[in-house]
């Protein structure tokens, strides 16, 4: 009980808010307790496609949003659902279809977090939308590349 009410320390329970009513503009406000209603298998797909995570990081970062004792046991499960393991640094990533399920206004999301997967998603959709196989964003286009170099 102690350590629960410690990792739930930065995310207030919504029990506590019921001395004053809650406004919607209140509820958006505050994204730990708008991500902390949401799906469990949804917080971890939308932590995965921000970067990848070890199992141990991912648990203390889905903790620090205050995750429910009975789905910490369910982590393991659900990663083989939703993410690729990497052997070499024993790490999860996002499956590549998994992408296109993604809220970009997700509330758990910073404004930079808003920015990066912006950043990501480019990347991910960049090669199907050009048959060149270019993936980088900062690449020439084939029509630069192709071309003789100019004196």
């Amino acid at each position: 009980d102690v350590r629960r009410t410690e990792s739930n320390a930065s995310c207030p329970a919504p029990e506590k808010k019921r001395t004053k009513p809650m406004k919607p503009a209140e509820s958006e406000g505050n994204p730990c307790s708008a991500v902390y209603r949401r799906p469990y298998r949804d917080r971890v797909i939308h932590l995965l496609a921000l970067r990848t995570y070890k199992k141990p990081e991912l648990l203390a970062r889905l903790q620090r949003d205050g995750v429910m004792q009975k789905d910490k046991g369910t982590l393991g499960k659900m990663l083989q659902q939703v993410a690729n393991w990497n052997p070499k640094d024993n790490s999860f990533s996002l499956k590549e279809h998994l992408f296109q399920t993604l809220q970009t206004d997700w509330p758990g999301y910073s404004k930079t977090d808003r920015e990066n997967l912006k950043l990501i998603l480019s990347r991910k959709t960049a090669p199907s939308q050009n048959p060149t196989g270019g993936s980088q964003a900062t690449s020439p286009g084939p029509s630069e590349r192709d071309a003789p170099a100019r004196p």
